[in-house]
């Protein structure tokens, strides 16, 4: 507050201005020259940056950065609320606002109710965003997220198991979400543990490994449960290793490396053959026998 001198003299004492006699009369003494109430109005008070009228002398004057107020006119300009004692924020544009009004105008909004977040209260913040805490949920369930882990899909928050059940792969096998890992064959995705031999359980991630009718199986119990037995050498016919082309003849198959003349051992892939009692010949040695 800006104070001034005030008196009253009982001897011949003129004002600085008007040349009012101020003798038993209030004056303000201003530069060490006497001045009336009236002339300080019009020629020295401060003008009011609120109500833009003079500070009188009777008036109690606030300051702040080169400006004054009447006490009553220093107050929040949203909520107008008197600031004489309380805290307050002076924004660029001029207004003068209590710190809660100052909060809602220039604080952060919630990303999900667009209210202000005040100082002090509890929020979420994320890349560059924040919510308040009740706020945080899960697009999907609609549960706050608190301290919970959680994924995201373009804008929207996803909890892991909402996430998992909307976006995640199913696996082809147990028809549950992968959410982490996996593998994939055929263009169907798998859990590493359902990727499994049919037969024996045993785990093929990382192993060789061979598909019948839909079913996964390793290579021991595919050569014993599966395949088909050659009609020349009796072994199964697997697929792996040498000679894993096979010939097939009414019922019968072959490995490629086993269907051969009986008598001169001439490969007969792809080419002629005779079948007599259970063995093949080619043309040649057929005649013979």
């Amino acid at each position: 507050p800006l104070s001034y001198l005030t008196s009253t003299m009982t001897e011949r004492f003129d004002c600085y201005y008007c040349r009012d006699n101020l003798q038993g009369k209030k004056y303000v003494k201003k530069d060490e020259k006497p001045i009336c109430p009236k002339c300080f109005e019009k020629t020295c008070a401060n003008t009011c940056a609120e109500c833009k009228r003079p500070i009188g002398v009777d008036a109690k004057e606030l300051h702040h950065k080169n400006r004054y107020w009447h006490e009553s006119c220093f107050r929040c300009a949203k909520c107008y609320k008197g600031l004489a004692s309380e805290p307050f924020n002076a924004r660029d544009d001029g207004k003068i606002m209590c710190g809660k009004c100052g909060a809602i105008q220039d604080g952060n909004r919630c990303q999900g109710c667009y209210k202000v977040v005040l100082p002090g209260t509890q929020n979420v913040e994320y890349k560059n965003k924040v919510w308040h805490e009740d706020c945080f949920k899960c697009f999907e369930c609609k549960q706050p997220i608190r301290t919970k882990s959680f994924l995201t899909k373009g804008d929207d928050i996803y909890c892991t198991s909402c996430h998992d059940t909307k976006f995640a792969k199913k696996c082809f096998h147990c028809k549950k979400p992968i959410s982490s890992g996996g593998l994939s064959y055929q263009d169907h995705p798998w859990h590493s543990e359902c990727f499994v031999c049919h037969t024996c359980r045993k785990s093929l991630a990382d192993t060789r490994f061979t598909s019948h009718e839909n079913n996964v199986y390793c290579v021991d119990c595919f050569k014993t449960d599966v395949a088909k037995k050659c009609h020349g050498c009796k072994n199964p016919i697997t697929g792996f290793g040498h000679g894993t082309n096979v010939v097939n003849y009414e019922g019968y198959s072959w490995h490629e490396y086993c269907f051969n003349c009986k008598k001169c051992s001439l490969t007969l892939a792809n080419k002629r053959f005779v079948i007599k009692a259970d063995n093949i010949y080619c043309p040649d040695c057929a005649k013979k026998v």
